[in-house]
């Protein structure tokens, strides 16, 4: 079973507390069909499990197959540095089949974004290196496809869906409770 190679850390795009006992990580391509669908599956299990998970989201664009995979997460990347990479995320993966410059200056522009800001760092390719980072992490992870998840650092190899990755999720919760050492007098899973 692969293991993930680099850690989260809080410069992770994140969501939940980064000291939950259950930690998902997706490697995920902005325009793999198997990335959008496991896009809803997520959102399922997040509105299921709530807090008590920390979902983490990594770039690993397959820009030999996928043309605008690359651009699209520079994007994110440019609208994070605005604090908006959630809601970009979301666009992007919502609207995939019509994933190109036109969505991302569009995107960008119903976020508020400072666009000019936003089309400058794209340009330049500012977040080249942080999209790479993600994907050589990836590969160093043995991550070849997307979507590609691990929770707690091992690789979740059975098919996503809602309820498979719930009870994955809420397994890994519990034996990460149960294994912490715990103050003295305190018992496990408080």
């Amino acid at each position: 079973m692969s293991q993930l190679k680099q850690p989260v850390t809080e410069h992770d795009h994140h969501q939940g507390s980064l000291g939950a006992a259950a930690v998902l990580v997706e490697y995920g391509d902005y325009e793999c069909p198997y990335c959008a669908r496991a896009h809803r599956i997520v959102k399922a299990v997040q509105g299921r499990i709530g807090e008590r998970i920390l979902f983490v989201f990594r770039n690993f664009p397959l820009a030999t197959i996928h043309p605008h995979a690359e651009l699209a997460a520079e994007s994110a990347e440019s609208a994070g540095a605005q604090g908006r990479f959630w809601e970009m995320h979301d666009i992007l993966f919502e609207n995939q089949l019509q994933l190109g410059p036109d969505l991302i200056v569009a995107a960008a522009q119903e976020l508020d974004l400072d666009v000019q800001r936003f089309m400058g760092d794209l340009g330049g390719r500012v977040y080249r290196e942080r999209v790479q980072e993600d994907f050589l992490g990836g590969v160093r992870s043995g991550v070849n496809g997307t979507p590609s998840f691990f929770i707690n650092g091992l690789r979740y190899d059975v098919p996503v869906e809602v309820d498979s990755l719930t009870a994955a999720l809420e397994l890994a919760a519990r034996t990460s409770r149960a294994s912490r050492p715990q103050p003295h007098g305190m018992p496990a899973g408080r």
